[in-house]
Formats: structure tokens, sequence, C-alpha cells
């Protein structure tokens, strides 16, 4: 059985995912919505810079490098001693500070207001986004058949 430790990690990483992958104005819209912004110090200030995408053939083959990659990085600590880090996609140093507070939000008694208003709504944005744009792939599908010509 998993301890306490293992499902916390396992649960900021989908929503430290969740807003890396996030489009901007998503975000943004949900986090400027929610009441309180709470006062913090900076560990790191929003730095932007490059990353190396790497993937494997088939999912499971050898690794390979794909491109690279921008993001924004930064970390902040909150008055009571929660630190919160972000890497988002792009240049957004506005993005980057709103991921990192909520990643520090997150880890407070705070958390279950923060899901509610932020985390949940953002998630099923992209999932409509997401189904969206399989139903529209869907629908150019096309179904290839032999039809038997009984020249044996």
């Amino acid at each position: 059985m998993a301890d306490q430790t293992e499902i916390s990690n396992v649960a900021r990483q989908g929503w430290m995912g969740l807003m890396a992958r996030a489009p901007e104005g998503a975000l943004m819209a949900l986090w400027e919505e929610y009441k309180a912004h709470p006062r913090f110090e900076w560990l790191r200030r929003p730095e932007v810079g490059g990353v190396m995408v790497r993937g494997r053939a088939g999912g499971t083959g050898a690794p390979f490098n794909v491109g690279e990659m921008t993001v924004t990085r930064c970390s902040l600590v909150l008055e009571d001693g929660t630190v919160g880090h972000a890497y988002v996609q792009g240049r957004s140093r506005s993005k980057a500070e709103a991921a990192a507070l909520i990643d520090a939000l997150m880890q407070t008694a705070a958390a279950d207001e923060v899901r509610d208003q932020v985390i949940t709504p953002l998630k099923d944005q992209m999932q409509a986004v997401k189904s969206d744009r399989a139903a529209k792939a869907a629908a150019t599908k096309v179904e290839f058949f032999t039809m038997v010509r009984g020249e044996d």
C-alpha cells in the first residue's frame, strides 16, 4: 500500500502538470476569479529558458531528442513557509507566478477551495477541448475494406 507521501506526490504531479500544459488564458482567468491571493517572497523570480524534449519510438523504444521547448520557471515561499514551484510552457512570467502560487496553496489548508475554484474547472475545460478535438478527428475517419472479387 502506498504511503501518504507517495499519494501526495502523485497528486502534486497531477496539478503541476495540468498547470504546465494549460493555456495561459484559461489558467489566468480562473486564477483572477480566485479571491485570496496570498503574500509571498521570491526564492527564484520567473526566468525563461529552454529544455530538450525527449521521446521514445513506440513509447517503449530507445529515447531520442525531439527538439527544444521554451519554459518559464519560478519558486516562491508563502508567509507561512510553504514553498511553491512552477515550470510552465512558453514565456509567460505571470502564468508561472500563478502556477507557483497555486502549487503552494494546494499544500495548505486552502487546498480544497483552490481545487474547487481553479484546478477542477481547469481540468474540465482541458478535457472538453480534448474531447472536441477527438470528436472532430473521428468525424473524418474513413473505413477501408476489401471486397471479394471472385477471381480466385
